[in-house]
């Protein structure tokens, strides 16, 4: 596992046991990824696709084979470590906002780097992506004040704010509407584009997944298709 890929995974498999039936989520996946990539994965319900994204997370571990974020095997790392890669390596957006309700979207955004050590105020970086999200003028009101799309450009600045290394995206458009989902989809498309950003974006919608470089598609817990953009 060493082929420069930022992402790596082998031979990936997490069963479930649900009563007394082991149920397979992840039945052997083999997937790279590169440092600057846009990749989306999709596939139905029960695919595979959102235990693939919480393993690579390392939000929860596979039963079997390995996984490298960040050059990191997230198997060698303990609770704690794990716990650190997450904070420094990878920012998660979720279709839920997930916005501490009574905190301010500066607040909101400043949390993350309090979490992670970082102390609270945002770099000179960080301004200019406020500007690409479009949201340096709503910064000092609570989530009831935003409307779904500013709450979700809100979540995307708390997720890149510690300039992450990898940013995890799991049906990131699901609670928006046409016109919502476009603008965000565009914003992810000029993180990667502009800064380089490696995006691996769970969807279950073909016109979501258009964005990204190429496409892998799950099936029963496997890749079965791996396709570039056109053009």
């Amino acid at each position: 596992m060493s082929n420069g890929a930022i992402i790596e995974t082998r031979d990936l498999r997490k069963v479930y046991r649900v009563g007394q039936v082991d149920v397979a989520a992840l039945r052997g996946v083999d997937l790279d990824v590169q440092p600057g990539e846009f990749l989306s994965v999709v596939g139905p319900s029960g695919s595979g696709k959102s235990t693939l994204f919480h393993i690579i997370g390392g939000l929860t571990p596979p039963t079997a084979g390995e996984v490298k974020v960040g050059g990191q095997n997230l198997a060698a790392l303990s609770d704690a470590g794990r716990t650190k890669m997450r904070r420094r390596t990878v920012g998660f957006v979720f279709q839920k906002f997930n916005l501490l309700p009574n905190l301010t979207a500066r607040d909101n955004i400043a949390v993350s780097r309090y979490i992670a050590g970082l102390g609270t105020h945002p770099d000179a970086q960080f301004e200019e992506v406020l500007r690409l999200l479009g949201i340096a003028g709503r910064l000092d009101h609570k989530p009831n004040a935003l409307s779904g799309g500013e709450q979700q450009r809100v979540a995307i600045a708390r997720a890149i704010v510690n300039h992450p290394a990898i940013l995890l995206a799991d049906e990131p458009t699901g609670n928006l509407d046409s016109e919502n989902s476009k603008a965000v989809l565009e914003i992810l498309r000029d993180l990667n584009q502009r800064l380089g950003q490696t995006v691996l974006m769970i969807t279950h919608n073909p016109e979501a997944a258009a964005y990204a470089h190429s496409t892998v598609h799950m099936r029963d817990g496997r890749i079965v298709d791996r396709t570039n953009a056109a053009g």
